[in-house]
């Protein structure tokens, strides 16, 4: 199965929203492999966001993504990363579909709620970025019968 790392951002923490994004993931069957709440600092944000960081804009993305802790989930389920991006919808919370978490509950480029790992390539260097070892776990939860056909479709 595949796994892909979640941010749910300040955006997301300040307006008490953890709930209900995990809840819509784990009600679509995703598994939930690791989760903790930490607070980003610069180093790691320079890191994580270093194809942005000679923007002019990139001081705001500092600031928003430490004004309070965020939520990291590694999740894990057939074609999980395709499944996660679809469900947060466009980057752009004014332009993203109304059922998508962004379409739902932003109306921001900036302040869009939560971020996804684009391809099985990001989602390992974030995994890494965000866990150490240790921290996510492989286990088959009791309902995953109820979740996927038995040829695993």
């Amino acid at each position: 199965m595949e796994q892909t790392l979640v941010i749910i951002k300040p955006s997301g923490v300040e307006r008490s929203l953890i709930g209900e994004i995990i809840s819509r993931f784990q009600h679509k069957g995703l598994i939930i492999a690791g989760m903790k709440l930490m607070q980003l600092d610069e180093a790691i944000l320079r890191e994580h966001y270093a194809h942005l960081v000679d923007r002019p804009f990139f001081p705001f993305i500092l600031n928003s993504m430490m004004a309070s802790p965020v939520v990291v989930l590694c999740l894990r389920g057939k074609n999980a990363i395709e499944v996660v991006r679809t469900m947060t919808g466009v980057t752009d919370g004014s332009k993203a579909a109304p059922g998508t978490i962004r379409g739902d509950f932003a109306l921001s480029n900036q302040e869009n709620i939560v971020h996804a790992s684009d391809s099985p390539e990001s989602a390992e260097i974030e995994l890494k970025r965000f866990f150490s070892p240790g921290e996510i776990f492989d286990y088959i939860p009791a309902n995953l019968a109820f979740l996927y056909s038995p040829d695993g479709k």
